[in-house]
């Protein structure tokens, strides 16, 4: 399983997921840090974007950091 570094950017007016030149993501989530609201819409963007269930990609580190490790299946 690919291990995603992601940079989580709460409260942003959009919600999207774009590859960053180091090879990180830069994830801007329109949810605030709140009761798991931004890592739960952390996941939906990647499962998304990876076209994979929502129940496959899982936070491996970094759930209430914006620095976060996420795996994705192959």
């Amino acid at each position: 399983m690919p291990l995603l570094h992601i940079k989580a950017k709460p409260n942003s007016r959009v919600s999207a997921l774009t590859r960053q030149d180091d090879g990180t993501w830069l994830a801007q989530l329109k949810s605030p840090p709140v009761d798991g609201k931004a890592n739960t819409e952390l996941i939906e963007l990647v499962a998304g974007a990876f076209g994979c269930a929502k129940s496959k990609v899982t936070v491996k580190s970094g759930a209430g950091s914006r620095f976060k490790r996420v795996t994705v299946p192959d």
